[in-house]
């Protein structure tokens, strides 16, 4: 199997992917809150509890800016600091009660949109697409 040819769908693949991503989720997210505020929610919200750091890292952002945009975001009452009970230096973020009702309500939004795409599937391609899923997951995105 030629490794070579399979890296470039991969390429192809996981543009499709933020392609994708940035499809759904352009007209979901509340007027109220950045793009890269919302970004941070969604991270947080399949990430949680998350570190100042991981955040950061993920968002290709400086430590500071990822410090002021929680702030914001804290401010907005979607998220929260919590101190780690067995070491009281560590701090995780993490979604308040509003942040989990706003992410719930967009990831529903989203879900609609997936679901749509999936009108015309078979049962059968509906398991394939799964087992790829799982397999990308393990695999590839571990």
């Amino acid at each position: 199997m030629d490794k070579s040819a399979i890296f470039q769908k991969f390429l192809t693949f996981t543009a499709a992917v933020h392609q994708i991503s940035n499809d759904f989720t352009k007209d979901v997210r509340p007027g109220d809150i950045t793009t890269v505020q919302y970004k941070i929610l969604e991270y947080i919200a399949v990430s949680q509890p998350s570190t100042l750091s991981s955040i950061s890292e993920c968002m290709h952002m400086s430590m500071p800016n990822t410090s002021r945009e929680l702030k914001k975001l804290s401010e907005k009452q979607f998220c929260e600091k919590v101190t780690d009970p067995e070491d009281r230096r560590k701090q995780y973020i993490r979604l308040s009660a509003k942040g989990e009702a706003l992410m719930n309500e967009v990831f529903g939004r989203i879900e609609a949109q997936f679901d749509e795409r999936l009108l015309n599937i078979s049962e059968d391609e509906l398991k394939e697409l799964e087992q790829a899923i799982d397999l990308l997951h393990t695999k590839v995105f571990y």
